[in-house]
Order: structure tokens, then C-alpha cells, then sequence
């Protein structure tokens, strides 16, 4: 092996292992901010990361509500005044681009920046 081989595998073991870094680097930060972002008629109603538990009463326009619950990175709705309970049955969403939708109360809740789906859709 001449001197001039020994260097070409150099160079190609560190291009190789700095695209290997950056990629899993790159796909660390898009799953770790993984947003539940609410909107209410249209209207950006907020962002709520899945990496925090919590409980969120959404108010809906028409006087309607319902309960977006965040627990173990997924978004469910729990609680709504809506008369079909839809959005209550479906089940929890984590992957980007999942959404839970309340027709009635014109309520949205979509993933962004998480992990990709698997599949389109799926139902209960």
C-alpha cells in the first residue's frame, strides 16, 4: 500500500464519520422538539412541547371546550363538549404530521417536528 492509498482512506473514514455525526446530530434535534400546535378556527391558539406533561382546556369559539391532555411524549383529547367525541376516541398522536381534529369546536391539534409516521393513518 503506497502512502498516497493511506491517505485517501483517511480522507474517506473522516468524510464518512462526519456525515454519520451530523446526521444523528440533525435527527437528535428534530425529535426532541416535537410541538403540539393548537389552532382554534384557523387561529394559532398555542404550542405545547411533547416532551412536557401537562393539561390544556382549549376554549373554542362557540363556547365549546375540550381537554388536550400531553403525557409520555403524545397528544390525546380527553375531554370536549362536542356531541360526537370524536377527537376523544382517536388515539394518541406523537408522530409529525398526526392530527386530532374536533370539527365541531373548529379545533386542530397537529405534530410538528417529531418523529415521521410510519403509515398515513390509521383508526381505532
Amino acid at each position: 500500500m503506497k502512502k498516497n492509498d493511506v491517505i485517501m482512506i483517511g480522507i474517506i473514514v473522516v468524510i464518512a464519520l462526519t456525515t454519520w455525526v451530523g446526521v444523528n446530530l440533525y435527527g437528535e434535534q428534530n425529535t426532541k422538539d416535537a410541538l403540539a400546535v393548537v389552532t382554534v378556527n384557523g387561529e394559532v391558539y398555542g404550542s405545547y412541547p411533547l416532551s412536557e406533561d401537562r393539561e390544556v382546556k382549549i376554549e373554542a369559539e362557540s363556547g365549546g371546550y375540550n381537554l388536550l391532555i400531553i403525557e409520555d411524549g403524545a397528544a390525546s383529547i380527553e375531554e370536549a363538549s362536542c356531541p360526537d367525541k370524536i377527537c376523544v376516541n382517536h388515539k394518541p398522536v406523537d408522530k409529525t404530521g398526526e392530527t386530532l381534529v374536533c370539527l365541531p369546536n373548529k379545533v386542530v391539534v397537529e405534530i410538528q417536528n417529531g418523529e415521521e409516521a410510519d403509515v398515513d393513518a390509521s383508526t381505532n
